[in-house]
């Protein structure tokens, strides 16, 4: 494929997905090397590997899993030229990582309650680990809310339409992407403690 064949507004779409691809791609080397890094750490002697999950992380996940629905189905809506049904979903989508964000502060505070620390004298590399690399996540979705932001900002301006929604479909393309980081996250802190 020629990539610079096609009118101004495609090869404008098609850099500005490229250069959403290169920002993701980067983020999960990122997150990458921090479970690598979490993988070659298990070995040391002062590890805790009998640390349980907190449930509110299971949670969280099922209520982006959800959120990646809704957002996919608003784009539906607005191809098929629904923008009530768009709102209403986007809207959820926007509760829905609302949601996340809470669940993920209350396993926070799980796992202080139950004696482990991130930071101070009582932390340990095991919570150290496990707070930088979840707080990383989070960091990203705080950027992923203010995406879906001002894709709902510009959803109310109408600025979406049927063949009009490059800037929907990189919100969305950024925050599946962080979905499956979660999913692929919780699914290694499963399997590897």
């Amino acid at each position: 494929m020629d990539l610079t064949q096609g009118s101004d507004k495609v090869k404008n779409a098609r850099a500005k997905k490229m250069m959403l691809w290169f920002g993701m791609i980067s983020i999960a080397m990122m997150f990458a090397g921090l479970t690598s890094a979490y993988v070659v750490s298990k070995s040391r002697p002062d590890w805790i590997s009998d640390m349980e999950i907190p449930m509110s992380f299971f949670y969280s996940t099922i209520a982006i899993v959800i959120s990646s629905v809704t957002f996919y189905m608003a784009k539906k809506a607005i191809d098929n030229g629904n923008r009530s049904n768009a709102t209403t979903l986007l809207l959820a989508t926007l509760f829905l990582g609302l949601v996340f964000v809470f669940f993920q502060f209350h396993g926070f505070s799980e796992i202080i309650d139950a004696g482990y620390y991130f930071t101070g004298s009582e932390s340990t590399i095991t919570t150290s680990f496990l707070y930088a690399i979840v707080f990383s996540h989070l960091v990203h979705v705080f950027g992923g809310l203010i995406v879906l932001l001002v894709v709902i900002y510009n959803h109310f301006k109408e600025k979406y339409k049927t063949g009009q929604t490059l800037g929907l479909e990189l919100g969305a393309m950024f925050w599946h992407f962080l979905d499956v980081l979660w999913v692929y996250l919780i699914l290694f802190f499963y399997f590897f403690r």
